[in-house]
């Protein structure tokens, strides 16, 4: 069995920090990418951290889809079988080059499809080109998370934070060539954030690359990789729906900032946008003890110890609402000095008196984003993963995007409309996904079944 509480809470914490550094340093990169491209105007803060969602967007579904590589890790880490879990890596890489080829085709549509939404002409042009760029190095951040997700499953969450120290730094210290045009590189403005970011994420791949290889070799030594289709079209089974879930509801969001708010003008969507950048500082962190929470749930699963389960989720849930909690109410308290960061060199006094009170709203969010994200991460590591997509499914799109359309289209609500329908949603979620949990049917499901298992695994 596992430790009592206060030993369950260092484990948890251990396992956290690594993955809460990890998820900080994407919202560093975030941040990054708009606090450096804002001096060149709201155009172009509306063009990079739209880009930066848009895109995202794109590649939530196999993101999303590779997530389950951490459960099938954990559970398979649990049982003692680290061959099995070993080919759940390789599995995660043929689905992200799968991503890139796909994506690649696609890119001659970036443009026609953004033309769909009102932006103005400026940030249309360089958000396409933001896009255009940011597109060719997905299947690159698929790989990532595909391979920080098998090594945290076997308990090991260093390995993805470095690789993402990596990329954060890389990214940094490239915006400043591409963006400004030092070092003799060109000045590309938008378009030079996008590259940044392309190039830190393949410097970051390299780095967990070359760790899982040597990982493997530690398993498995020289042995053939001995792939299975049935255990690969297994983790599509289970991690499609994931991927599902994740998609749908960025995708409800995405078609929220551009058909609901982009319409309120560029000052307000540039205002909604570095809200959601800086709401990653909360998200983000909770959502790394989220995923510490699942790795732990996962390996008591593996062990046969599911009542081990609600005890971490507990522990879980009451850091990550503490910790949100805390954060949302310096955004209630402090919204304009917050939004000051953002605000431009010249004429963004409306931005700060937009974006500071649409700030001051999103506290309300805080505690059921906690738990709706801790709560999600524990039912996908019991593989609880239909489920979860069809409640975003219903709620996003069932409610979400038709409740903000009538608020703010119809009855003219504004920019505060919009933010309390995203508030109105992250509670439902939360509330549905901790009645889903208190069900106990997770406990029913059986993620990996005994005849896909190799019994003559070798200890790491």
């Amino acid at each position: 069995m596992l430790a009592p509480s206060p030993s369950r809470l260092r484990q948890l914490l251990t396992l956290a920090w690594p993955v809460v550094l990890s998820r900080s340093t994407q919202s560093v990169v975030g941040l990054s990418d708009a606090l450096m491209v804002a001096p060149l105007g709201e155009y172009a803060l509306a063009a990079t951290v739209t880009g930066a969602i848009n895109t995202f967007s794109l590649a939530m579904l196999p993101f999303g889809t590779v997530f389950i590589v951490q459960s099938f890790s954990a559970q398979l880490t649990g049982r003692g079988d680290l061959l099995s879990a070993r080919r759940y890596g390789a599995y995660g890489l043929l689905l992200s080059a799968a991503t890139q080829a796909v994506v690649l085709l696609a890119l001659p549509f970036v443009g026609p499809a953004l033309g769909w939404f009102r932006y103005a002409p400026a940030v249309h042009t360089a958000m396409t080109d933001y896009m255009m760029i940011r597109l060719c190095s997905i299947g690159l951040l698929v790989a990532v998370e595909a391979l920080g997700n098998w090594f945290a499953g076997m308990g090991n969450t260093q390995i993805q934070m470095r690789a993402s120290v990596i990329t954060m730094v890389a990214n940094i210290a490239l915006n400043w060539v591409f963006i400004y045009g030092h070092l003799g590189a060109p000045a590309m403005g938008v378009a030079g954030a996008a590259l940044a970011s392309s190039l830190a994420t393949a410097l970051g791949l390299a780095w967990i690359g070359v760790a899982f290889w040597a990982r493997q070799r530690e398993i498995a030594g020289a042995a053939p990789w001995a792939l299975k289709r049935a255990e690969f079209f297994r983790m599509l089974r289970f991690g499609v729906p994931n991927g599902l879930n994740w998609f749908m509801e960025l995708s409800a969001f995405t078609l929220f900032l551009n058909a609901v708010v982009a319409p309120l003008g560029t000052t307000v969507l540039a205002a909604m946008n570095v809200i959601l950048q800086i709401n990653s500082v909360s998200f983000m962190p909770a959502f790394g003890i989220a995923s510490a929470g699942a790795v732990l749930a996962g390996q008591a699963i593996g062990r046969a110890e599911p009542d081990e389960v609600g005890r971490v989720l507990r522990i879980a849930a009451t850091v990550a609402v503490a910790w949100q909690g805390t954060v949302g109410l310096g955004y209630f308290l402090f919204p304009g000095p917050l939004m000051a960061f953002f605000e431009p060199p010249t004429g963004g006094a409306e931005l700060l008196r937009v974006g500071a009170a649409m700030l001051a709203v999103s506290a309300a969010w805080q505690a059921f984003d906690a738990i709706g994200l801790t709560v999600g991460e524990t039912l996908r590591a019991a593989g609880d993963t239909a489920w979860c997509m069809w409640a975003r499914l219903l709620v996003a799109w069932l409610l979400f995007v038709p409740m903000s359309w009538l608020a703010v289209e119809r009855l003219n609500g504004g920019a505060l409309a919009a933010i309390w329908c995203i508030v109105v949603y992250v509670a439902l979620l939360g509330i549905g996904f901790a009645w889903r949990f208190r069900s106990n049917a997770w406990r029913r499901i059986r993620l990996i079944e005994h005849d896909l298992v190799v019994e003559d695994s070798r200890p790491g």
